[in-house]
Formats: C-alpha cells, sequence, structure tokens
C-alpha cells in the first residue's frame, strides 16, 4: 500500500479534489453549492482520482529518469513494479470517469479529453519542451472547470469565474514545472526540455514571465466586477509569492516550485474571500 500511496501522491490527489469543491463554490456560489453537493462531491472525486492516476502514469514514464532525479520515489525503490503502476493509473483513470458520470455531461468530456492529453503529453510532448510544460499546465487549470461544470446552469458568470480561477493556476503551473525542469536538468538526459534548449538563465526567465502573468492575471476579476476586495487583499500576498518564485526559478528552481505551491494554495484563499465576501 505504501508503494501505490507513493504513485498516487495523495497531497497532490486531495489539493485537486479540494480546488474542484473550491472552485465550484467560488464559481456558483453559496445557494448553488448546497443545492449541487452529490453533483460536486462527485466531481471533487473524480478530479482526485485523475490527478492520482496521472501521477502513477508519470511515474511509470519516468522510471528511467527517476533513478538520478528521484530515487526515492515507489518504482526506483522496489516498492512497486512498472506494470503494477500502470495498472494502477488505468483503475485510477477509470474510477474518474465512473466518478464523472455523477458529476454531469461536461464532467464527463473534461475526463475524456483530460485522458487524451495526458496521454498524448507522456507519449510524446512531455519530450519536447515547454509545449509539455503547458499541457501539464492545461490539466491543472482544467479542474477548476471540473468545479464550474458541476455547478452550471445556464448562468455565464459561473463559467467566468471558473475560467478565471482556472487560468491563473495553468499560469502559475507552467512556471513551477518550468522550475522543476531546471531541477532537473542533470537526469533529464532523453528530453529537450526547455533548460537543455535554451538554457538556464533563458528558461528561468520563462518561468519568471509565466509567474508575472499569473500575477498579472489575478488583478483581472476586480476589474471587471467578478471580485472584490476581499479576494484583492489576498490575492496580494499570493502574486508576491508568485514573484519571488520567478526571481529566483533560475538560482534555486527547488525553492521557486515550493514557493509556488504556496502561492497557488493562498491563491485559493483569495478565490474563497472571493466568492464569499464579495
Amino acid at each position: 500500500m505504501r508503494g501505490y500511496l507513493g504513485l498516487s501522491r495523495p497531497g497532490n490527489a486531495g489539493m485537486a479534489g479540494v480546488g474542484v469543491a473550491v472552485a465550484a463554490l467560488v464559481a456558483g456560489g453559496a445557494p448553488a453549492f448546497l443545492a449541487r453537493i452529490p453533483a460536486i462531491g462527485s466531481a471533487a472525486l473524480a478530479g482526485a482520482l485523475f490527478t492520482a492516476g496521472g501521477n502513477a502514469l508519470n511515474d511509470y514514464f519516468d522510471r528511467e529518469t527517476d533513478r538520478v532525479n528521484h530515487p526515492d520515489r515507489p518504482i526506483p525503490r522496489g516498492e512497486v513494479s512498472a506494470d503494477q503502476a500502470l495498472r494502477f493509473a488505468s483503475l485510477m483513470f477509470a474510477l474518474s470517469l465512473a466518478a464523472a458520470v455523477y458529476a454531469g455531461i461536461l464532467a464527463v468530456l473534461i475526463v475524456v479529453v483530460n485522458f487524451v492529453v495526458m496521454i498524448a503529453y507522456e507519449k510524446g510532448f512531455k519530450a519536447r519542451g515547454a509545449t509539455g510544460n503547458f499541457l501539464i499546465a492545461y490539466l491543472v487549470g482544467s479542474l477548476f472547470a471540473f468545479g464550474g461544470a458541476a455547478v452550471y446552469t445556464g448562468d455565464p458568470a459561473v463559467l467566468q469565474r471558473a475560467f478565471v480561477m482556472g487560468s491563473l493556476a495553468a499560469l502559475a503551473t507552467a512556471g513551477r514545472e518550468i522550475a522543476k525542469d531546471i531541477e532537473d536538468l542533470t537526469g533529464d538526459v532523453d528530453r529537450a526540455t526547455l533548460p537543455r534548449r535554451i538554457g538556464v538563465l533563458r528558461a528561468g526567465a520563462v518561468a519568471a514571465l509565466c509567474f508575472g502573468l499569473a500575477a498579472a492575471f489575478s488583478l483581472v476579476p476586480p476589474v471587471f466586477g467578478l471580485f472584490g476586495l476581499p479576494y484583492l487583499g489576498a490575492v496580494i500576498v499570493a502574486d508576491a509569492i508568485f514573484i519571488y518564485s520567478g526571481a529566483v526559478s533560475a538560482k534555486n528552481p527547488a525553492r521557486a516550485q515550493r514557493a509556488a505551491k504556496y502561492g497557488m494554495v493562498v491563491a485559493l484563499v483569495a478565490f474563497l474571500a472571493g466568492g464569499l465576501l464579495g
């Protein structure tokens, strides 16, 4: 069980489920959230299971480079075999699709599209540097679409709020993914990652640009009246963390990606403040 838990990365999977629930609450408001709790719970479960499957699939395809970059992961440690990891990933994807059925047709479509994107990423785009980074960014951002889909009943503002949250998460994730590639430069000998193609300093600049765009984009909702001052007060803290992550991306990529994780948590708090307090 320890090996399977390691494959799923329960912290990341749990964060994905929480993100879906937060997105539903913020996008639809408290009344819609309470009226659609079964659908939201199913969407959150689908998001968590899909993330667990994606993590396991990633470990399966990265099993050789992880012997250098991440020797503490379950496959290099011998806790699970490659075949077991692949079967576990398949099970998680199947359960995710089953859970999405109870969240509605939009959630089912998101799971299907994301599965195609995940396979395309692992089979080809991962080795092509920035393209793979932005596909992962899309996958993370799409988790907020799960939340919007679970509470959407025809009000376009619901989808607008979900789009804003997903876009900010996607930009921050793109910066974090590039920082991870900088950190893993030594072991990524079989991938044309961005730092390998253009150098660490330039890749760090691209990561900083992504973090900076995330900070800039976070200021859009108050302009269009989607969120008010409580959101703005909290999101400024997240923006400061994102800017810091960008500033240290090239020199200390491990610290940059850790800080970006905290920034995304603070951003979730900001969205909650905006959705519940105005």
